[in-house]
């Protein structure tokens, strides 16, 4: 694509930090005379900003796409030692300039009242001890990638990641869905240890962290370095006690109605991902060109504009999406600040959850696309409550238009419900992470039994008491272990929740009037983060707001939704 460097050439490329330095130090050096100068400044910045973090980009898809290529590791591993630990400092100064620079408050476009509450932010938690730590914390949360990456089972004589096994899960013989849970639980526990010892020395870094930069804890200082301005600890601690109110009664609804469908004497975890409605697993797509194709038709009958992005993306190259072997696990949609052409990377086999997890990081994408021509690099870093807001909406949004992947009108039925009955569990698993978050960083001292047993009580008060996990119990005791977020992005989760919430609003919206929630929803995307989080939800047509009254509101739209969907 056309490239609009102005700052630095054409052919410049990252290569080592020297190649890097001299733009930061003619950044510092440069007199500003006035208001049209700062801004000059700052777009220069964003320029030089966008490079560094497309080169770091385009280093962790390829290590993450190929786990075991040493190349790819060291190379990415090279930015994070020998790149990044030099950039920060120069960072913070530049903050600095930008802050006391007595032309900023003229600086009155949209968008530059939030930079610069971002940019004291980041200046007053900076610390220049913790920058070899967060180098460290970079090189070992890595390795849960390479840990869980490296899992395989063997199912029916063939060796899968666990990904690719997870799709017998939905067999509608029991006994195989009981051998291959069993297989893939058998295999997580076999690096309980290794992931216990990488957590301890994550939290005891963390924590580390959080008092170098004068914080008593690492949870309140991700509250200040995440920037949550417009929610508080205690709204967090609200949003737990309202899902368990609210939404936790209906997992044992559901959980009884999913029990008497299979007729089970006991219904146990490996029963709850097979779709009960029907005998033969949910299959919207066969291999990763036919999941592309059909996300593209899907998304051109939301919008063109949308079919389009995916199109692009595909022609560049930037769609990675089956599973294979040494490829680390999940998923994402990874924006490239320069190009303007995000990446995405999933583990696709052939699920119903596959094809969510491409709608899902296709409204990433469009978020990306929508806000690539904002003028500065910071005006596309939107806070998380935004981006899944983008990512949830699109999973609900694209459903209207599924019958591309299940032209069955039964098999259209049972996808959409099995999806709205995962929104419901969705919001009790979000709220089950944050809580046990909360709990891990305000005891940095706890030991892995400690936790085991903490952990095992959250996930109790949080799910239904139907499923029967007798002879089970270590596995129940170790299921965090499977969440990414604790490991490589701490505290980012409950932001899920929210825009759970949100994304509900923007569907019913939708449902109301396809044309008018549509517009609300990518004029809101279009913002970036250049209005706050509540101002960017009002654009959408929706409220921010976690309330048990929003809460019981919203789910009761779904479960009126779900009741229409009947065989």
């Amino acid at each position: 694509m056309e490239s609009k460097r102005k700052f630095l050439k054409e052919d410049f490329k990252v290569e080592n930090w020297n190649s890097v330095k001299p733009f930061f130090q003619r950044l510092e050096a440069r007199k500003i005379n006035n208001a049209q100068e700062l801004k000059q400044w700052f777009l220069d910045r964003s320029e030089l900003e966008s490079i560094l973090s497309e080169d770091l980009a385009w280093r962790y898809i390829r290590m993450t796409g190929d786990t075991a290529n040493r190349e790819f590791v060291e190379r990415f591993n090279f930015f994070i030692s020998e790149i990044q630990p030099h950039v920060a400092p120069y960072t913070n100064a530049l903050n600095k300039k930008a802050i006391e620079c007595p032309y900023i408050g003229e600086l009155q476009e949209q968008g530059f009242d939030i930079l610069r509450r971002t940019l004291k932010k980041d200046f007053e938690i900076f610390r220049e001890n913790n920058i070899p730590l967060f180098t460290e914390l970079d090189q070992e949360a890595q390795q849960f990638g390479a840990i869980s990456g490296a899992m395989t089972v063997t199912i029916e004589g063939k060796e899968l990641t666990l990904q690719q096994a997870s799709d017998f899960l939905q067999s509608s013989d029991r006994s195989v869905r009981e051998h291959t849970y069993r297989e893939i639980a058998s295999r997580r526990l076999k690096d309980k240890d290794k992931l216990d010892g990488l957590l301890d020395r994550l939290i005891k870094k963390r924590n580390e962290v959080a008092l170098n930069a004068d914080f008593s804890n690492f949870r309140d200082y991700m509250f200040r370095s995440m920037g949550r301005f417009d929610y508080t600890v205690d709204d967090c601690y609200s949003f737990h006690e309202a899902v368990k109110s609210e939404v936790v009664p209906l997992l044992n609804e559901l959980a009884t109605e999913r029990k008497n469908a299979l007729k089970v004497d006991q219904l146990k975890p490996w029963d709850s991902n097979i779709n009960y409605l029907g005998t033969v697993p949910l299959k919207p797509f066969e291999t990763g060109e036919e999941l592309e194709e059909k996300t593209i038709n899907c998304f051109t009958q939301i919008d063109p504009y949308l079919g389009d992005c995916i199109s692009i993306m595909k022609k560049m190259g930037h769609l990675d999406l089956v599973s294979r072997k040494g490829k680390a696990p999940g998923g994402y949609n990874y924006p490239l600040d320069e190009t303007g052409v995000p990446f995405i990377f999933m583990n696709a086999t052939s699920s119903l959850r596959d094809l969510v997890t491409m709608v899902h990081e296709g409204g990433h994408a469009l978020h990306s696309f929508l806000t690539k021509d904002l003028p500065l690099n910071a005006f596309k870093q939107v806070p998380s409550e935004v981006a899944e807001l983008a990512s949830m909406s699109m999973e609900l949004i694209s459903m209207e238009y599924w019958d591309i992947f299940f032209p069955n009108s039964e098999d259209l039925i049972r996808a959409k419900r099995e999806h709205l009955e995962s929104i419901i569990s969705t919001l009790p698993w979000v709220a089950t992470i944050d809580k046990f978050q909360h709990w891990m960083y305000l005891h940095p001292q706890h030991s892995a039994e400690q936790r085991k047993d903490v952990w095992k009580n959250i996930v109790i008060e949080f799910s239904n008491s139907i499923t029967d996990w007798t002879g089970l119990e270590e596995s129940l005791e170790y299921m965090w272990q499977k969440q990414l977020h604790i490991f490589e992005v701490p505290f980012y989760y409950i932001e899920y929740g929210m825009a759970q919430l949100g994304a509900i609003a923007v569907w019913k919206n939708y449902k109301e009037n396809a044309e008018k929630g549509y517009k609300a929803y990518t004029e809101a995307l279009k913002l970036g983060y250049t209005k706050p989080i509540g101002a960017i939800y009002e654009t959408a047509g929706i409220k921010f707001d976690f309330s048990k009254e929003n809460i019981k509101n919203l789910i009761g739209f779904v479960q009126s939704e779900l009741s229409k969907l009947k065989p």
